[in-house]
């Protein structure tokens, strides 16, 4: 079980029922934040919101998207060289999704300055996919609630090594 918290945008596209109360995650990486990118085509992004970590899907069509996401994020952590045993554990983990609106300020600020990095690069790289997008943000240092620095591909890397 794990919760998905969106933006207005995509919580109206996507059309499931949505939980004013997300219960506790039971994965491992725990619960991400999404928000459409109205890129041709169109991309959620979604980002973790212990690690940062960004995960693009395919917006469209966007009624499948939450059953969608785990592959996407299974092929974003295989690229970043996770094992397998975690993905799959992980995967196994994802079996439910609660769909809220987003509740969390400074996921969301964090969110919405990873879609301007990802636009701007995009921009100057049209050639990039959005794996490639996804690799080169968690390369970017990121502010967290203590004012610390965290980088999402380290956050990820400790996440994942914890017992």
């Amino acid at each position: 079980m794990y919760s998905i918290y969106a933006t207005k945008k995509p919580l109206d596209r996507m059309q499931e029922l949505t939980v004013s109360c997300a219960p506790e995650a039971t994965t491992k990486l725990g619960n991400w934040f999404a928000k459409p990118l109205f890129w041709r085509p169109q991309y959620a992004l979604f980002i973790n919101e212990e690690t940062f970590l960004p995960v693009f899907a395919s917006l469209a069509p966007a009624s499948s998207l939450a059953n969608r996401f785990p592959d996407d994020l299974a092929t974003t952590l295989r690229t970043h060289g996770v094992q397998e045993s975690f993905i799959e554990d992980e995967l196994l983990a994802m079996d439910h999704v609660a769909i809220s609106k987003t509740s969390n300020h400074r996921v969301v600020g964090i969110l919405n300055e990873l879609a301007t990095m990802a636009t701007r690069m995009r921009a100057y790289h049209p050639d990039l996919t959005p794996l490639d997008l996804a690799m080169n943000l968690a390369q970017v240092p990121l502010v967290n609630s203590g004012g610390n620095y965290l980088v999402p591909e380290e956050a990820l890397r400790t996440l994942v090594s914890a017992p």
